[in-house]
């Protein structure tokens, strides 16, 4: 176990979390969430010891320990597999088959066992790092955006790894469908705080949702008594009758709590500026093939039309030639042979993930989306700038001063910069938060035009794709039909042989299997549905009553000063215990909006928790 307490840090006067206590315990599985810049990297580096806290403490137990995978590249073996064995414990340094399977699982094949490790890519060299944390079996795993750095059934794989390890985890990906399917904990950085509750992200969120409403409604509803009660004392303040109630609301006032207003949290919010388009199909692709000098060709004789309006996926593993496809759709490489058609008034965006090294250093932001478009006025790039959550003076920050999730932003935004009827996006989510993911989901799903996207994000697969090309067994091929339909009718075939292995598969053996988890789900779906209905039921007619009561005091005080100014004693006797009356109703249901809130949580967490368990193997 790993205890946080008191925990405080901050950089250069901006302070990341305050006075935090949390502890990681025995098989937790934690994902760790919140905004880029809001710490989760830095308390990474300060359990690992890398980072110094201002303030607290990070207690580890002696003999614990910890596998963190570095980015910095430093290999001693003359071969991966030596290297990778380099991980395994003293006790099992002869266990090749441990470093082999881990190896295998994240991508590499027999024949890249026995190469040096400095033949290979720069992602390839990250994952041997990570085969080399993962065979360790260390206590504790802490891994930081991992899949930045795999394809698609690598990731599947490391799934299936992460929810069979028996050990700890703390997890920061930007990945959601991934982190909640190997979680059983979120641990969330917001507003310098921490919380970890047990169950996946959408809970957390949900959780945190619903508590700022009440904290904001009830601000609201306690600055308006605040100003009513004020008004009276300064208005009767000076009558002599009138004193007892004068200074029952003085000592009222003085009572009541003064919540702040919460500051408001900038989020990525933007939309693809649409070019209209009458033609039926934007691009036409006919035996296309492609190679690059002294290597096989990647892409053989195929076709792909792209319709207006369509979205198609390019899925497959690394090294295959999805990002080569999607350059040569966009234009920027020339055919070896086929032809490419692309209609005369089809307008395209070109999003590339190591496009980030086009951008000038020494520009700032605004410059950089200035520059971006002829015709683009100072006026629009600032727009631009604000939608990408550069507002104000952080729009002239240079580019060198810059995060990669800060450049993958400017990068969109050079996008936003002209309309486009047609997106041709790489890896769009690398380098970008959660909640930025999710809205560049939404930006996606709204854009009228066409998108060609490469990713290896199964939510975002899962939720707009309409056509696959897929890159499996050195073939490229259009399937028609959803993410879904590929899994149920095709499959990975590379997972085969985990399948085989002593990691347990999160898929299903069978169809047979896999519908009756659609059913099971869906019945487990429906039962939340009515076991929440009668709850959320209460919570709005409470939520109603409270309104009732707050109207009904506005209502009573003018009738109070009505009487007053008639001098009817008797009248603001009677008024003025119905204005307490109506104050302690408040008070009440205000109490009970909190046990309902809070009922309305445990039965969300208790069907998450179901759907968590049909979605984990056994």
């Amino acid at each position: 176990m790993i205890a946080i307490e008191n925990l405080s840090k901050s950089y250069g006067g901006q302070s990341l979390f305050e006075d935090v206590s949390v502890k990681i315990n025995s098989r937790e599985r934690i994902g760790l969430v919140g905004r880029n810049g809001d710490g989760k990297t830095t308390l990474v580096r300060m359990i690992i010891g890398e980072e110094t806290p201002d303030s607290g403490v990070i207690s580890v137990p002696k003999n614990y320990c910890l596998g963190y995978v570095r980015q910095e590249i430093a290999f001693a073996e003359d071969t991966v597999l030596k290297e990778a064995m380099r991980g395994l414990p003293i006790s099992e340094n002869d266990q090749t088959w441990k470093a082999e399977k881990v190896l295998f699982g994240l991508g590499f094949c027999e024949r890249d066992l026995n190469r040096r490790p400095d033949e290979f890519s720069g992602g390839f060299q990250v994952r041997l790092n990570l085969a080399k944390v993962l065979v360790s079996e260390p206590d504790l795993i802490l891994l930081d955006e991992p899949t930045n750095y795999l394809d698609i059934t690598a990731i599947r794989w490391m799934e299936r790894f992460l929810v069979s390890w028996p050990r700890e985890l703390l997890l920061i990906t930007h990945d959601r469908s991934f982190m909640d399917r190997v979680i059983t904990h979120t641990l969330g950085i917001h507003r310098k705080k921490m919380r970890k509750i047990e169950g996946p992200t959408e809970k957390y969120y949900a959780q945190i949702a619903q508590e700022e409403e009440i904290h904001e409604k009830t601000r609201i509803n306690d600055e308006r008594r605040k100003k009513e009660i004020t008004l009276f004392i300064s208005r009767f303040r000076a009558k002599a009758r009138l004193a007892n109630m004068v200074q029952s609301r003085v000592k009222t006032l003085q009572k009541m709590r003064s919540l702040d207003k919460l500051e408001e949290l900038k989020t990525l919010d933007f939309s693809f500026r649409t070019k209209p388009f009458s033609g039926k199909y934007v691009l036409r692709a006919e035996a296309l093939s492609f190679g690059y000098p002294g290597h096989p060709e990647l892409i053989q004789n195929f076709d792909l039309a792209i319709a207006a309006g369509e979205r198609v996926c390019i899925v497959g593993p690394n090294g295959r030639g999805k990002t080569t496809l999607l350059k040569l759709l966009a234009g920027l490489l020339k055919p070896q042979s086929g032809k490419i058609v692309c209609h005369p008034h089809a307008e395209k965006g070109f999003y590339e993930q190591t496009n980030i090294q086009s951008l000038v250093d020494s520009r700032s932001v605004e410059e950089e989306i200035l520059y971006s478009f002829p015709d683009m006025d100072r006026q629009r790039a600032r727009n631009i700038c604000g939608a990408m959550m550069f507002e104000g003076d952080a729009a002239l920050k240079k580019i060198a001063v810059l995060s990669g999730g800060e450049k993958s932003r400017v990068m969109l935004g050079k996008i936003l910069a002209s309309p486009v009827n047609f997106l041709l996006l790489d890896e769009p989510t690398n380098h970008l938060d959660m909640d930025s993911c999710d809205a560049l989901l939404a930006a996606v799903d709204a854009f009228e035009g066409a998108v060609a996207m490469v990713t290896h994000n199964e939510m975002f697969l899962h939720a707009i794709a309409q056509r696959l090309v897929v890159f499996q067994d050195n073939s490229i091929r259009v399937f028609e039909g959803s993410y879904q339909d590929f899994l149920e009718k095709v499959g990975w075939t590379s997972e085969e042989a985990c399948e085989k292995s002593d990691v347990p598969d999160t898929q299903p053996a069978n169809k047979k299997n896999k519908k009756e988890m659609r059913r099971q789900r869906s019945e487990i779906i429906a039962q939340r549905s009515r076991a929440l209905k009668p709850v959320e039921t209460r919570i709005a007619q409470t939520e109603a009553l409270i309104e009732q009561n707050e109207s009904r005091i506005r209502g009573l005080n003018e009738a109070v000063m009505q009487a007053v100014e008639s001098q009817d004693g008797r009248r603001i006797a009677e008024i003025s215990k119905d204005i307490h009356g109506c104050e302690r109703a408040i008070e009440e249901l205000f109490e009970e909006l909190e046990k309902l809130s809070e009922a309305h949580r445990s039965l969300q967490a208790e069907f998450d928790l179901k759907l968590s368990e049909l979605d984990t193997p056994s």
